[in-house]
């Protein structure tokens, strides 16, 4: 008979229930040996993994060790917590943005969007907009309710507020794919404060995406939604009609 996880004590899973078996992969900034694998036990023994096992270990280059660990979490999570906080949202179809745009907006929202700074990576901002979309969702670009202006990458936040103005745009939509030395925390951040400064953030809606964005960061850093890894178009436009509707009822 087939055990019930307990939701309120959840552990990663592997062979068999709760038994807390998890993988995982670092590099240390240390010299290829027995007393690197010693630090990368020591280290997992500190995160709470019990009958940590170093399952490979590698030297990348002069004073740096790649490890790949396996071992057992002592730690649990309270998951029904976290489902009654309201985190799991319910995105609609296209066809139901599209009635529902219709019905409560009668306007095509307009969305501005690039992937700024020296960013080159244009593959998440045309996941979003472009026509084609991704995984089989259209972008925005094939909505009725929604004008869509991808302007591509490499585009500064100054260039980009600027077409935002120009096209009374309801929001703005940044991609950030490069995050070395935390690059995109700072050019997120300038570009919260130049609208700020434009005397528009009250009227612009800003959401960024990107592998290393979470909702939870895109909001610390001023942004009204931040999309990661896994989101479809459907997502984005759910969030954008919901919040043009939200913000005209709250006038």
């Amino acid at each position: 008979m087939r055990r019930e996880a307990n939701l309120a004590a959840v552990k990663p899973y592997a062979d068999h229930l709760d038994d807390g078996l998890m993988q995982m992969s670092f590099t240390l900034p240390v010299p290829y040996s027995l007393a690197a694998r010693q630090a990368a036990l020591e280290l997992v023994a500190k995160m709470g993994v019990e009958r940590a096992e170093v399952v490979h270990s590698q030297r990348l280059a002069d004073g740096y060790t790649h490890f790949v660990m396996f071992g057992s979490c002592r730690h649990t999570v309270d998951f029904s917590v976290l489902q009654s906080e309201g985190f799991d949202l319910q995105y609609m179809s296209e066809e139901e943005i599209e009635a529902y745009a219709a019905e409560y907006i009668v306007r095509p929202v307009v969305v501005v969007g690039a992937s700024t700074g020296t960013d080159t990576h244009s593959v998440g901002i045309d996941a979003m907009l472009n026509l084609k979309g991704y995984h089989g969702h259209h972008g925005l670009e094939g909505y009725r309710s929604f004008a869509a202006h991808n302007l591509g990458s490499q585009v500064s936040n100054q260039a980009l507020i600027a077409r935002a103005i120009e096209l009374d745009a309801d929001a703005i939509l940044v991609s950030q794919t490069v995050t070395q030395q935390d690059l995109h925390i700072h050019n997120l951040t300038e570009l919260v404060e130049m609208v700020e400064a434009e005397g528009k953030r009250g009227q612009i809606i800003l959401v960024c995406g990107g592998p290393r964005v979470s909702n939870e960061l895109a909001k610390e850093l001023g942004f009204d939604a931040g999309f990661s890894k896994g989101t479809l178009p459907h997502h984005l436009a759910t969030f954008l009609v919901r919040e043009v509707v939200a913000r005209r009822q709250s006038r």
